[in-house]
């Protein structure tokens, strides 16, 4: 799977909020033990994490501002 970059593109979300939330999902990917199964298939962990939040497939909300 690669880098949905269509979807990138036309995000209308800030790119820095997005990328933190796919290093936070990567990481419990990887803990989880899903890393070696999404390496098996011959994709990188980065790449599926941030596909899943481009896909909405990932829930997270916004800290509140003090």
């Amino acid at each position: 799977m690669s880098i949905p970059l269509d979807l990138l593109a036309d995000t209308e979300d800030n790119g820095y909020e997005l990328t933190c939330v796919a290093i936070r999902n990567a990481e419990k990917i990887t803990k989880k033990g899903g890393d070696e199964e999404i390496s098996e298939k011959g994709e990188k962990i980065v790449s599926v994490s941030l596909a899943q939040v481009l896909h909405n497939s990932v829930k997270y909300e916004r800290a509140k501002e003090e």
